[in-house]
């Protein structure tokens, strides 16, 4: 029996690109152009630009010598190298944990139906955006050993007498935490709008089935906003190591060396000392640094973040 095949008909090539399409395509890269020159001149550009001072002698006024691996050599056997790493550790040790439960408290209580909700939002968040500088001075005033508002609190109702703060090696550490707590404000607005996409129907039915508050933040809550948690975290990290502007304002790096942050010993090295090829180095450095620190944090979180997307 025979059958009839319907005979193969050539067909034309679909344009992938039409004329519309091709236009759209220009507008883009016409409106993302701005974009494109500031991230070259200013992030691309002088990256590149620091990777080559690094391997040199460059002070600036003059010509730049290669000099090799020579400050990369120098810069591990220089103590203050080792001292700001450790000072910056030992912030960020500290700053990281602390602001990140601060947040997600702070989050859940603003995610709760309370009267004045968005002024407790807007009180909480203000302070993240003030600048570095007037939050410095307004902690040097707040915490001034002499006639400081903690200090006098303390003497006046408790009948103690404060600790030195920002003048004490053991205590200036601890103040600058202290200060970076009222700055969580954009940690805590991204933890606040991670909680209101949660599907209230889990919490309704662990409820039912008679899960406690505690529990159904533990095994509901924490699972759900994991992959939050993970990016803060790693914000966190590289905001702590890129600490600068207190200690150039409150401490001056001291005392005793306790607040002598890394990006300070770099900026000192860069604009004081005028050694830009060993300051393009301690950048480098950091870099390195921060990626194997942020490298840990998504290895270490494989088993512990879970996504909408996992099986």
């Amino acid at each position: 029996m025979e059958t009839n095949t319907a005979p193969n008909r050539s067909r034309k090539p679909l344009k992938h690109t039409s004329i519309g399409a091709r236009r759209e395509e220009k507008y883009f890269w016409l409106f993302i152009s701005p974009w494109l020159i500031g991230f070259t001149l200013f992030i691309a550009g002088p990256m590149v630009a620091s990777l080559y001072f690094s391997f040199t002698d460059y002070a600036i006024m003059g010509e730049a010598s290669f000099v090799g691996l020579q400050n990369f050599v120098n810069l591990f056997s220089d103590p203050l190298f080792y001292r700001s790493l450790f000072v910056t550790t030992a912030y960020a040790a500290l700053a990281v944990p602390f602001s990140i439960v601060l947040a997600i408290g702070l989050a859940l209580l603003l995610n709760a139906k309370i009267k004045g909700q968005a002024f407790f939002r807007t009180f909480f968040y203000a302070p993240s955006i003030i600048s570095g500088v007037s939050v410095a001075f307004l902690w040097m005033w707040i915490l001034n050993p002499q006639f400081g508002v903690v200090n006098s609190f303390l003497y006046e109702v408790f009948g103690l007498t404060g600790p030195g703060w920002f003048t004490d090696p053991y205590t200036v550490i601890p103040s600058f935490v202290l200060m970076q707590l009222t700055a969580v404000g954009s940690t805590m607005i991204i933890f606040l709008a991670s909680l209101q996409q949660l599907p209230k129907e889990l919490y309704e039915a662990a409820a039912i089935d008679g899960a406690s508050p505690w529990r159904r933040f533990r095994n509901i809550t924490i699972p759900l906003i994991s992959p939050i948690i993970l990016f803060n975290v790693i914000i966190s990290i590289i905001a702590s190591f890129q600490i600068f502007t207190q200690a150039y304002v409150i401490t001056d790096g001291g005392p005793d060396w306790m607040s002598y942050f890394y990006v300070y010993y770099l900026f000192e090295t860069a604009f004081f000392q005028n050694r830009m090829g060993y300051a393009s180095a301690q950048a480098w450095i950091l870099f390195l640094i921060i990626f194997v620190l942020t490298f840990i944090a998504l290895y270490v979180s494989r088993k512990n973040v879970h996504y909408e997307y996992d099986k």
